[in-house]
């Protein structure tokens, strides 16, 4: 195939690959915690037909001449950047601000470990906060003072466990003054 023909191909390839992308990230939209992915074009390896030379006798120095063979994917990134808040009516739907993930897992002694960022849990009938798939969230337990241990286990929230409310304690206000 001649070079020209091939460089077109390749660009036409790569370019398909690019609308996948674009489509993949429409296509879910509105799916929870969906991270939109980008992609990078890169050249392909040029074709040397003359090398470079340097400066000769008071004349200057020649650049090579090189002929592209086309072009290639990249890289397809995922872009973690935090997504805006969406206000539901289930108050077990989480959201983290910033980095990290929540960590679920399918069996009783959480050695399977999976990471989302989708916070759209439910309690299940013995109160455990699980995903819609049913997978369990994962948490440090916590000893009798509250204090988080290296221990994990699954998250329990008991409809018939309470707790006496208390009074606010301390307060942090921060801001900034205007200098008009």
């Amino acid at each position: 195939m001649m070079r020209s023909m091939y460089s077109g191909v390749t660009g036409l390839r790569t370019h398909q690959n690019k609308m996948d992308v674009i489509g993949n990230n429409i296509a879910n939209v509105n799916t929870v915690a969906f991270k939109r992915g980008t992609m990078t074009f890169q050249e392909v390896f040029s074709q040397t037909m003359r090398g470079a030379s340097g400066p000769q006798g008071g004349r200057g120095g020649t650049n090579p001449q090189q002929i592209g063979l086309g072009v290639t994917v990249g890289a397809i990134n995922t872009i973690h950047t935090k997504g805006h808040m969406q206000g539901t009516d289930n108050p077990t739907d989480l959201m983290i601000d910033g980095e990290g993930f929540f960590v679920v897992s399918d069996d009783a002694n959480y050695e399977n470990r999976y990471y989302t960022r989708a916070g759209n849990f439910q309690l299940d009938r013995d109160g455990t906060l699980v995903t819609a798939d049913g997978y369990k969230v994962l948490g440090y337990r916590l000893d009798e003072d509250g204090n988080p241990t290296a221990e994990v286990g699954d998250v329990r929230i008991s409809k018939s466990e309470t707790k006496a409310p208390t009074a606010t304690e301390r307060i942090t206000l921060r801001g900034n003054l205007d200098s008009r």
